[in-house]
């Protein structure tokens, strides 16, 4: 460990690791994260997942890492999804919502107490949705084109799976911008202030105290712009080369969460 991953590791006080990408692919974890989880687990470090995968609730999550071998609390669990639910609630409780987003996402919102509405929403909100129609889409634009309040839950361009990517919401909030001229007036995943302000709510823990380990820079490493400390994987979207002409950068950089676990393990 040099003195600059030393330094910046000493000044961690809870860990934020992104998860696709990062923790997991598709349905297979990545060198190191059994290893780093029990470690942490073992040392009483704070430790959460945040993801800005909507298309799952933290219940679907909890199943899929149990799956693939991996125990997590539901409580360690964050995603975009309900951090959105929860921007909504303080804004307004009860609201009338139209959800592009899976099951799981309505499932979500509903859990928040929201009414979820094919007609006259206070809230058109977009989510990662692959279970995506056209109808989903064209009362989308009604209502964006309407004037109606338009929430996305995070801006990932694509989502990355075993052997490339697929497309995530990004794509689909160009889709709407084509056809209404309306970017979302608000996103609230990573890297935008709802999230941050969420991360720092639910660990209790200043910007400054928080590690974000992830593999994009457009959005777990941009979150070093609020203040956090970052750390970028490249088992996922980034790729080395990519630093190079890229304006966000890393504090750390490691092939995968592995790297991270040796150096805390001999720290």
């Amino acid at each position: 460990m040099n003195q600059s991953e030393q330094e910046i590791l000493q000044q961690v006080a809870c860990f934020l690791f992104d998860m696709d990408g990062t923790i997991f692919l598709e349905n297979r974890l990545l060198p190191g994260a059994l290893e780093l989880v029990a470690f942490l687990l073992e040392k009483d470090i704070p430790h959460y997942f945040l993801t800005n995968n909507s298309s799952r609730s933290k219940l679907d999550y909890v199943d899929k890492l149990a799956r693939m071998g991996l125990s997590v609390e539901a409580e360690r669990i964050f995603t975009s999804g309900e951090a959105t639910a929860r921007y909504i609630q303080k804004r307004q409780p009860g609201a009338r919502l139209y959800v592009v987003g899976t099951p799981s996402l309505e499932a979500e919102f509903a859990r928040f107490g929201f009414s979820l509405v094919q007609e006259d929403p206070d809230y058109a909100v977009l989510g990662f949705d692959t279970t995506l129609t056209y109808e989903k889409l064209r009362l989308l634009c009604g209502f964006v084109r309407a004037g109606k309040p338009y929430i996305a839950t995070h801006p990932d361009i694509n989502c990355p799976v075993e052997g490339g990517f697929i497309p995530d919401i990004g794509a689909m909030i160009a889709f709407v911008e084509a056809s209404t001229g309306r970017q979302p007036d608000v996103i609230v995943g990573k890297p935008y202030a709802p999230i941050v302000e969420a991360i720092t709510e639910k660990t209790g823990f200043a910007p400054a105290q928080i590690l974000m380990v992830g593999d994009r820079l457009y959005t777990d490493i941009a979150l070093g712009r609020a203040g956090l400390q970052t750390a970028l994987v490249l088992s996922g979207e980034t790729r080395r080369e990519d630093l190079a002409s890229s304006l966000i950068q890393p504090d750390l950089v490691f092939e995968n969460v592995g790297e991270l676990y040796e150096l805390l393990r001999w720290e």
